[in-house]
């Protein structure tokens, strides 16, 4: 990461609580600016100099740290920026933060960054250009009340929505969120040109080398039995379009050329069963078994609940009516 100077200056005066600033961030001396970096497990003490120079210094060091990847900043940047927006320390006037956060955004967007709080009131950074959160939380780990509330909403929704609306509703937002770009529904209206997959999309390495993915979508269960029950798909249906897609070239407008699907999502809105994953990899040959990844509902559910993404409007209880409004009938 690389920050204009004037930027650097204005992140450090809002750590020291100069100025404009001090009315909304704690005014920081010599060995509060050495305990707030500790905080942030950064080991920086302050010797003595300038204040804001000696800060702006050492942030200078925190953006030449390693990046986990080309949109994603630095871990002390990410610890910064959640210590400065600590709920703990809100100032007289301010008691959600909301203009602490407004300042510190207008210091951060100019460099392509914004924070804001997730649902637990913890400071998270998404990268603007491309709406990468900095740091996903663990799928895995387990949910939280309200998290738990919005993955009964979504397994509703995905029970009754169309195979469309998983995939533009869904689908498309979450890999959008996870990082990927150039995600695009293929031949959604014209389905003769698909050519087995429903959506294509591309990740940049670290290295800056180039991905490209193609996911086939089904709505409900992938199953390998001898005749499929109503709301399922067989596995047999998918083994044409999954080497129809990794055969098959995409044109990416961004390179003016055609170019391969290195690797296929299998997508499910329902349970994928271990015997359609094993029947399937049986009649892949060692090549393209590699390039095959599944994602079943739980997949789905976990990663969108804990990405913080906004539920679909169809997902979304509906607004109560007030029948007192109605006329009174005498």
């Amino acid at each position: 990461m690389k920050w204009k100077k004037r930027n650097v200056r204005a992140l450090a005066d809002i750590i020291c609580g100069n100025d404009e600033y001090q009315h909304l961030f704690r005014y920081r001396s010599s060995s509060y600016l050495t305990e707030f970096f500790e905080d942030c497990d950064l080991e920086y003490v302050h010797d003595g100099s300038t204040r804001w120079a000696w800060v702006a210094d050492r942030l200078d060091e925190v953006f030449s740290h390693p990046q986990t990847g080309p949109n994603l900043p630095p871990v002390g940047f990410i610890s910064i920026v959640r210590n400065l927006l600590t709920k703990t320390e809100a100032a007289d006037g301010d008691d959600d933060r909301t203009k602490a956060l407004a300042a510190l955004n207008r210091v951060l967007t100019a460099e392509g960054w914004e924070a804001f709080y997730d649902d637990h009131g913890i400071a998270q950074v998404r990268h603007v250009a491309t709406n990468t959160i900095a740091e996903v939380a663990n799928p895995h780990r387990p949910m939280t009340p309200a998290e738990l509330q919005r993955k009964d909403q979504l397994t509703s929704y995905l029970e009754r929505c169309s195979e469309d609306e998983l995939i533009e509703e869904v689908l498309i937002p979450l890999f959008r969120q996870l990082g990927f770009h150039r995600v695009t529904a293929a031949g959604h209206k014209d389905k003769a040109l698909e050519y087995g997959k429903d959506v294509w999309m591309k990740f940049t390495l670290p290295t800056l080398h180039v991905l490209y993915f193609g996911i086939q979508a089904k709505k409900g269960k992938l199953d390998a039995s001898g005749m499929s029950k109503s709301g399922s798909a067989n596995v047999a249906e998918i083994l044409n379009q999954v080497s129809m897609m990794l055969g098959h070239e995409i044109f990416d407008p961004e390179l003016n050329r055609r170019v391969l699907v290195d690797h296929a999502f299998i997508v499910a809105g329902g349970e994928i069963t271990k015997a359609a994953r094993n029947w399937l990899g049986e009649r892949l040959d060692a090549t393209k078994r590699s390039q095959v990844m599944f994602m079943d509902r739980d997949d789905i559910l976990n990663l969108y609940v804990v990405t913080n993404l906004p539920l679909p409007s169809g997902a979304l209880p509906s607004p109560k009516v007030n029948n007192f409004d109605a006329d009174i009938p005498f």
